[in-house]
């Protein structure tokens, strides 16, 4: 008899990772079911070509009994959990509907396990925003968590209750401390899809961009492109990579807890050299700071020590920063034109 085919249950399916998550899982044989609300839409270039290689079911990470009949009828020998509300700076404007999805959510989720499919492998997806005020450079598993934003707040919460399941009911919860992923999928307010947005708009003379951002203007208005601190230091990697490393920790003989990381930090200042300079343009004559988009208190600087991950799982990154930000500005490049 044929080997049966594993099954993977993916919540955030139509989100970056999701998605980029879903091809690899495909591409290693699996049967992957995607989880979204009925709110969510099948966004054009994140997940529309899994249609037909994946199924999708209803779930909701605030309706319990939603996620308890999705696992108990599909029994996933896998489950990744990379929904939330994602955006740390919206998280302020929003931070009870953060709590819910992106802390109590993760609870619903491993509740809903252990009733329905107890022996089920989970991965939960943590963050580096979790560090917040940063106790030390470069930040590993064990460095202290400071969050000091309500998103941040929040994933710790989910990190925490994770650790609690995992070792009260002895479950298989295994969380990936990732750092900044990026990638042309990633949603349109995150700091690398404005600024290679910006760079594509002034590389193709466009003075006012189609792209709305966070307060209802044009991503790029008049020549301009309106971003945050430039200061801010993150380490930033490729989306495509890091989701390989989420399906070896749940390959891994036990549950653990792994940084995910390139080890090499950039400014937001940097990031705007790098993508308008691709491009041959000055960024200084394009990018404005908005206090509007300058975060009440500023996380980092942000750079992840990925040496257990290496050790222990045989994970290293492949993508440069600069093979990362000139994908993306391709990418604007071909939607523009």
């Amino acid at each position: 008899m044929p080997e049966k085919k594993k099954t993977a249950l993916v919540t955030g399916i139509t989100g970056q990772d999701g998605s980029y998550l879903a091809e690899l899982l495909v591409q290693k044989g699996y049967r992957v079911v995607g989880i979204w609300r009925k709110t969510s839409a099948i966004l054009p270039h994140n997940s529309h070509f899994l249609r037909g290689s994946i199924e999708f079911v209803y779930g909701d990470l605030l309706d319990s009994s939603s996620l308890v009949e999705v696992i108990r009828r599909d029994q996933p020998d896998e489950l990744y959990n990379l929904a939330a509300q994602s955006y740390p700076g919206e998280s302020w404007r929003l931070p009870i509907h953060t709590a819910e999805i992106t802390g109590l959510g993760a609870q619903r989720i491993f509740e809903a396990v252990r009733q329905a499919k107890p022996d089920c492998k989970v991965y939960q997806a943590s963050s580096s925003e979790m560090y917040g005020k940063v106790r030390e450079i470069p930040q590993k598993e064990d460095t202290p968590f400071e969050p000091i934003n309500p998103y941040a707040a929040a994933k710790l919460y989910a990190h925490s209750i994770a650790r609690i399941m995992r070792e009260s009911f002895n479950m298989f919860i295994a969380c990936g401390i990732l750092f900044n992923h990026e990638s042309p999928r990633r949603g349109a307010h995150f700091i690398t899809q404005k600024v290679s947005h910006g760079a594509a708009c002034a590389k193709l003379g466009i003075r006012t961009s189609p792209v709305l951002n966070e307060e209802g203007e044009p991503m790029f208005n008049e020549g301009k492109l309106k971003i945050g601190n430039l200061e801010a230091k993150r380490d930033w990697g490729f989306a495509g990579d890091y989701v390989e490393a989420m399906w070896m920790m749940l390959q891994h003989e036990k549950p653990d807890d792994f940084v995910v990381a390139t080890g090499q930090v950039h400014t937001v200042r940097q990031l705007c050299e790098a993508a308008f300079g691709y491009l041959g343009l000055d960024w200084k004559k394009y990018v404005e700071v908005d206090p509007r988009f300058v975060r009440p208190t500023e996380t980092g600087p942000l750079v992840g020590d990925a040496a257990k991950a290496a050790k222990v799982l045989g994970w290293k990154p492949k993508t440069t920063f600069e093979q990362l930000v000139h994908i993306m500005v391709d990418q604007h490049l071909a939607k523009l034109r």
